[in-house]
Parts: C-alpha cells; sequence; structure tokens
C-alpha cells in the first residue's frame, strides 16, 4: 500500500517537521506527523505520517505482523488539527499548548503497515472559544483506513509543570580546533 508522498497544492501554506516541532509540544516517539500540507488557515490541511518498521510499537504490535495502532492515527490526526490551530494563532501560540479533549466516532477500515504513507486530512467543525472540533479521515493513497472526530483545547503554557517545548534555535558552527 505504500505511496509516493504527495505535493502542495497551489498557494496552500506548508509546515516541514521544523515547524511542526514549534507547534507542537510532542517529540519522538510521540510526535507523529513529519509535515503538514496543503493548509488552509484554521479550516483544513493534510498532515503527512511516513510509517517505518523502526517506530517503537512495532515490537509489540505486532512482531510477525506490523500494524501501526489505531488510537496512534487517531492521535496522528488530532495532531495534524492542533499544529494548525497553532499555526493560525501567529506569536500567541509560543504560550499556549494543544490538550486532546474526545475522540467521536473513530472507525478503522484498513490496517497501515511499514512503507505506507498516512495522508490525515482534517477539517475544523467549528470553534467555541478555546475549544477547537475538527474531523479527521486517514488516508493510504485512495484507500480510506481510518476516521474521526475529536476536539482539542487551547491552554496557557505552564513552564513549571513541563509543558513548554524546547525553542529551536539556529544551527551554528562551532571550532573545532583542527586549524
Amino acid at each position: 500500500m505504500a505511496e509516493e508522498t504527495p505535493t502542495p497544492k497551489g498557494d496552500m501554506q506548508v509546515a516541514d517537521i521544523m515547524r511542526v516541532m514549534q507547534l507542537l509540544p510532542h517529540r519522538y516517539p510521540m510526535l507523529l506527523i513529519d509535515r503538514i500540507i496543503d493548509i488552509d488557515g484554521d479550516k483544513s490541511a493534510v498532515g503527512i505520517k511516513n510509517v517505518t518498521i523502526n517506530e517503537p510499537h512495532f515490537q509489540g504490535h505486532f512482531p510477525d505482523m506490523p500494524v501501526m495502532p489505531g488510537v496512534l492515527i487517531v492521535e496522528a490526526m488530532a495532531q495534524t488539527a492542533g499544529a494548525v490551530v497553532m499555526n493560525n494563532m501567529g506569536a500567541v501560540a509560543d504560550t499556549k499548548t494543544v490538550y486532546f479533549m474526545t475522540i467521536d466516532g473513530a472507525r478503522f477500515r484498513k490496517p497501515v503497515v511499514p512503507g505506507d504513507v498516512l495522508e490525515l486530512h482534517v477539517s475544523m467543525i467549528r470553534s467555541r472559544g478555546p475549544v477547537w472540533k475538527y474531523s479527521g479521515k486517514a488516508m493510504v493513497g485512495d484507500t480510506l483506513v481510518a476516521e474521526a472526530e475529536f476536539s482539542a483545547m487551547i491552554a496557557d503554557r505552564d513552564a513549571s509543570q513541563g509543558t513548554q517545548p524546547p525553542k529551536i534555535a539556529k544551527a551554528q558552527a562551532k571550532p573545532t580546533g583542527d586549524a
């Protein structure tokens, strides 16, 4: 079921992995999206997850027949939506974080296996204050593999509770002393 990674459409925004890490507090092994394409404000986007055999969950799910756990597919959809909301918030996002609240109507249609490129299509249903609700469809190529509705809350970050992700600094060359 492996497919080529899609290319973004027209004038839509794109978020590479470095931007995704600025927007979300998640890190490996729980950061489940590699990039986001076709970002249309906070309305919709497509997250991309390249599924690889070296991910830790495949050691036990299942050793002889690796299948990506459905709960991680839903988490990847939610991370895509959370990053889209944070991206749309601009500079205010530096003081906020996203907390998953609900999952509704989750359905798993086909297994996702190493080598698949998982496309996470998310669309906003509504937002009320700090609460956002999205629908998501996970696709491998033209095949629907999972779907769900989910909501999250945008809240102030509390650095004392460890929810402050590290800032991404520019890489700088360091002298080696081997001149």
